[in-house]
């Protein structure tokens, strides 16, 4: 796995890639332009998630509130927060870092600590919290968001996993400080999530606009709204697009044909898949294969 990998926006049915063996946190280096129309796939997970902005811009879209980050800038996403980065303009880049944390890093016998963590990262919690250096607690947590992820990718010496487990939980300590309980979360976020997780489970499928309605218990049209509002586009551009996700994994870990990716990505034909695939990745995936393989071997 390199740097800019595309798990960190991956299914929400699955553990992220994270980067050490039977230690849940995720720290990489990721850009905008490694995602089809540089617009990664709106997603949910348990972890916890803190993003700081090394280059450039992008807004952020956390449970359908928008949030524009620039170089410099920070954002902590909640808990099970349908969340996704997008460029502003078309073929606008943005690096960053991300860092991602599971529950389960407290370990299996602290109870007390989870009880805390269920309490403040619950859904009556703040669903993110804008990170810039006006206040001195913010400064910490963008300081130490690049401190984990130093300590991670060291080139000198293996990196110390005390050193990350205890970095990692001061960051949910500082942030859970500045948590507040907020009214009015809205029960929809269910029925959207219910539709994502449907189409990340179907993806290989035929999937009909009823289906993905039903599976979120909403009727079309209101399926459509939502999506609109929550995942910034349409429900079948969200299916064609997170296709073309699952197959630019395919083409960069497997040595599968492209005919066999396209039937296992639901495309109907190796011609069709080529044709979407050019259109949101603005080469066929032939030439996507050879440009990973040479990036990975770098």
């Amino acid at each position: 796995m390199t740097d800019l990998d595309l798990e960190v926006f991956s299914d929400l049915s699955k553990r992220l890639d994270y980067n050490l063996p039977e230690l849940p946190l995720y720290v990489r280096k990721g850009s905008l332009h490694q995602f089809n129309n540089h617009a990664a796939v709106a997603h949910w997970h348990v972890d916890l998630e803190f993003i700081y902005v090394l280059k450039g811009t992008m807004d952020f879209s956390v449970n359908g509130s928008i949030t524009r980050l620039h170089q410099g800038d920070g954002l902590f996403v909640n808990s099970q927060r349908l969340h996704y980065g997008y460029a502003i303009a078309d073929h606008d880049d943005c690096s960053f870092l991300v860092v991602v944390i599971h529950p389960s890093i407290l370990g299996e016998k602290a109870s007390y600590i989870q009880t805390y963590w269920e309490e403040k990262f619950s859904s009556k919690m703040a669903d993110f919290v804008v990170l810039t250096n006006q206040e001195d607690w913010q400064q910490d947590v963008l300081l130490s968001i690049q401190e984990l992820y130093r300590e991670m990718h060291t080139e000198q010496r293996h990196p110390n996993p005390l050193r990350l487990v205890a970095q990692a939980l001061s960051l949910c300590a500082t942030i859970g400080d500045q948590l507040k309980p907020v009214s009015g979360q809205p029960g929809v976020l269910t029925h959207v999530q219910e539709m994502t997780h449907f189409i990340h489970q179907n993806y290989d499928q035929k999937i009909t606009l009823e289906e993905i309605a039903s599976a979120g218990a909403v009727c079309r049209s209101r399926c459509c709204q939502l999506f609109n509002k929550y995942v910034g586009q349409s429900p079948s551009n969200y299916v064609t697009q997170y296709r073309v996700q699952k197959s630019c994994e395919m083409l960069k870990e497997t040595r599968r044909s492209i005919s066999e990716i396209a039937l296992a990505c639901g495309f109907q034909s190796s011609s069709y898949f080529s044709s979407i695939f050019r259109k949101q990745m603005g080469v066929v995936p032939q030439h996507y294969r050879k440009q990973v393989t040479i990036n990975d071997s770098k």
